[in-house]
């Protein structure tokens, strides 16, 4: 978009909501948090019109509680110099989730002179070149689950959220219809914020565990818009939910006895003429895409699963695998090929957990199906034909890192420099989570 049509964007939008000061610029960082700076509106409209805007390069580097870790030269042997960012086109858009009126707006260093090669949403717009350079188009759609809870913790916990019906115990319908009707106002609002927003958010579904749900995404044709969908909808979930006097949660998984909260990706790959490269050749290319995401899979795990909480939703017994797997019409896969005609198929990449970044999820699960189209293997037999079908996968987060860090395949595909950065960022908070006591230590060994 040129500087004109960006600078018609924020004016059409200071017409359209006069009483906005302030618009929060915002990108996502490598845990998957917001970061950015709220700019006075007539400032904004500045860097429309061609002021440079510019944010710490190491923003980008946060640990999962904001602060900076030692990587390399960078943060504490750089002088944490500026790098450029961009105004992302059409994410202007107002939030009602706050107090007063205030609009966001998306920015990335992509697509600028100098990109942190670091930054997810780079990392995605790379792979994503690399594919269209090849006549490659990926349809992608995300389904995220979520939790709500009460507002007020207890005792540090998370309570479930309560209803005009619920006292002291859940007695919520867990999967059936009349939980959404509990729960339609905060629900309706999510929906309702997240298309405000241009997020094509449609189906709801209450999930198992208590307090639950899941909302889809429509198919989008282009893939970093479709994670600009899945981050943007965190986000304003969050805000609607505390709105409503409840916390929401992406966490993969925040209770021990009920199932965690996934990240599901739908993909499909079309060529320039719009025919689904997947279904060629008696369905060949859709095998040798499974494959290789399979064969990656288990190198990707600190991208699944972005933290040590999200290795207890594995070989849980609803839903969440312990092996890299796949299968046709089968949740218990990874990678679940949902039955199609030809024009739609593609598979379901079920394995990250919902508190995963959006940007690296989608960018791992594309390196993968390249991978396979590439060296064009079959895959091990679906979990329809042999139900001990599996490849086993790391476990722990410093397990996952390891296998990560030097594969080659991974590190040609997402960039050498985001594997260094991204398996120390994810080391370095492993080390600092761990470096507490707990009470259940002194109840153990004291």
């Amino acid at each position: 978009m040129t500087t004109d049509n960006l600078l018609d964007e924020v004016r059409t939008f200071r017409a359209a909501h006069p009483d906005v000061r302030y618009v929060d610029l915002i990108c996502l960082d490598i845990p998957g948090h917001f970061y950015g700076k709220r700019y006075p509106i007539e400032m904004l409209e500045k860097v429309a019109a061609g002021s440079l805007l510019k944010l710490p390069q190491n923003c980008v580097l946060l640990g999962a509680q904001g602060g900076l870790h030692p990587i390399g030269d960078y943060c504490f042997n750089d002088g944490d110099p500026d790098a450029p960012r961009r105004l992302i086109p059409g994410t202007l858009k107002p939030v009602r989730w706050e107090s007063q009126p205030l609009g966001q707006m998306l920015i990335s260093s992509d697509g600028t002179e100098s990109p942190i090669e670091f930054e997810p949403r780079e990392v995605l717009a790379w792979v994503l070149r690399r594919l269209a350079a090849r006549g490659i188009r990926p349809v992608v759609a995300f389904e995220l689950e979520f939790y709500l809870f009460d507002r007020a913790l207890k005792d540090g916990l998370p309570q479930f959220p309560r209803d005009p019906l619920c006292d002291d115990e859940d007695d919520q319908p867990n999967l059936h219809i009349e939980r959404l009707s509990r729960f339609s106002t905060v629900l309706h609002e999510i929906v309702d914020a997240a298309n405000e927003l241009g997020i094509d958010a449609n189906v709801i579904t209450a999930e198992i565990g208590p307090g639950q749900f899941e909302i889809n995404f429509g198919h989008c044709a282009d893939g970093m818009l479709a994670a600009d969908w899945a981050a943007l909808f965190c986000r304003s979930t969050r805000g609607v939910a505390l709105k409503h006097g409840h916390r929401a949660s992406f966490m993969s998984k925040p209770y021990l006895d009920a199932p965690g909260s996934g990240m599901h990706v739908h993909v499909s790959l079309y060529d320039d003429a719009g025919n689904n490269l997947l279904a060629a050749d008696e369905q060949r290319p859709l095998r040798h895409a499974v494959a290789g995401c399979l064969e990656l899979l288990p190198h990707c795990m600190p991208i699944f699963a972005a933290n040590h909480n999200a290795y207890r939703r594995y070989g849980s017994r609803v839903n969440a695998a312990s092996r890299a797997s796949w299968g046709y019409e089968d949740r218990d896969a990874c990678i679940r090929i949902p039955d199609s005609d030809a024009r739609n198929l593609r598979i379901e990449h079920r394995l990250a957990g919902a508190d995963a970044n959006p940007y690296l999820v989608l960018a791992a699960i594309l390196v993968g199906m390249e991978h396979g189209l590439e060296v064009q293997r079959e895959p091990i037999a679906p979990l329809n034909e042999n139900r001990q079908s599996g490849i086993d996968f790391p476990m722990d987060m410093l397990s996952a890192v390891a296998a990560m860090r030097d594969q080659p395949v991974v590190k040609r595909g997402l960039g050498e420099e985001f594997v260094m950065v991204y398996c120390e960022n994810k080391r370095q908070d492993h080390l600092a989570f761990m470096d507490a006591i707990h009470a259940r230590e002194y109840r153990w060994f004291l």
